[in-house]
């Protein structure tokens, strides 16, 4: 059984159809990297599947419950951020958790310690909130979605305003989550770079729609095209001969093509008297595979 399956979910708001039957799925320990364009659906699906908006059509299943038929037992092992952690700045972090500790049943003061320990504030859990940098205050919030332990994660642009420092912090921690903890993460962004760095599957959406759904090895072997880089003896002639490529200095150009097109394009260089010297195929990223997909939008 699936942590999380989303099945067919709609959504208007008015006459528009923003969201137009999202179906995808997540297994314990997954992270899910959820991406699209400005205005594509990302925030609106993770509201739908909290139960935070109604859902017009469709079902989203946690742990087996329907979050419309049995919120109680479908919430009840997910931890959330959707924006901002919110806590009190003027208390510590250990009031906070406690306070937090109130919310759930079952939640001992060692799972409170516990939680520390796993988000990396054993040292400063005694200082108030509001001395904590914007990446400490993240692992803060994790530590109070995941006090009652719960099996399903879901974040929403938890990168936004972090320094490269608590980026790498807080993707050390969510990979730690997902390895030890077991837990299934559902992570919305726009920094695609950091996303590709430790999620194992992309769900691409656009216009409402998922377009992609997929592990980030499996995505990236199935592009179409992909950018070689190919050198040569002298460059003067390449933009006569390949109108697409890209003439990166004297000796150096670029071009984007599928492994096929290979052996014509080195015919060609051949035919026309140019020395070939090398030829290395780029690494694809999940930017590239993004923009094929999407046609390039922008990202919110």
């Amino acid at each position: 059984m699936s942590v999380l399956e989303c099945k067919n979910l709609k959504k208007k708001f008015g006459k528009k159809e923003v969201i137009r039957g999202v179906s995808f799925k997540l297994e314990e320990g997954d992270i899910l990297g959820f991406i699209g364009p400005n205005g594509a659906g990302k925030t609106t699906t993770i509201k739908l599947i909290l139960g935070l908006q109604k859902i017009d059509e469709g079902t989203a299943l946690i742990n087996g419950f329907d979050i419309k038929e049995d919120f109680v037992k479908a919430i009840e092992r997910v931890g959330t951020i959707v924006e901002n952690p919110d806590m009190y700045m003027y208390l510590t972090g250990k009031k906070n958790l406690l306070l937090s500790k109130n919310l759930y049943k079952n939640v001992t003061n060692e799972r409170i310690d516990e939680v520390v320990k796993l988000v990396g504030l054993e040292n400063r859990i005694n200082d108030k909130v509001s001395k904590y940098s914007l990446g400490m205050r993240q692992r803060l919030g994790i530590a109070q979605a995941i006090l009652h332990h719960p099996n399903l994660l879901i974040l929403d642009e938890p990168t936004n305003g972090l320094d490269p420092e608590g980026i790498i912090e807080l993707r050390n921690l969510l990979k730690k989550l997902a390895k030890e903890e077991k837990i299934a993460i559902l992570i919305s962004g726009h920094n695609l770079l950091e996303l590709e760095s430790f999620c194992n599957k992309v769900c691409i959406i656009k216009n409402g729609e998922i377009i992609e759904e997929s592990t980030i090895k499996e995505l990236k072997k199935n592009m179409n095209d992909s950018e070689y880089k190919i050198e040569v003896n002298n460059t003067k002639k390449i933009k006569k001969i390949f109108k697409d490529a890209n003439i990166v200095n004297d000796n150096e150009f670029t071009i984007k093509i599928n492994k096929e097109e290979i052996n014509d394009i080195l015919s060609k260089l051949i035919s026309n008297d140019i020395k070939i010297y090398s030829i290395k195929q780029k690494n694809i990223s999940l930017e590239d595979v993004f923009i094929e997909k999407t046609g390039g939008n922008i990202i919110d």
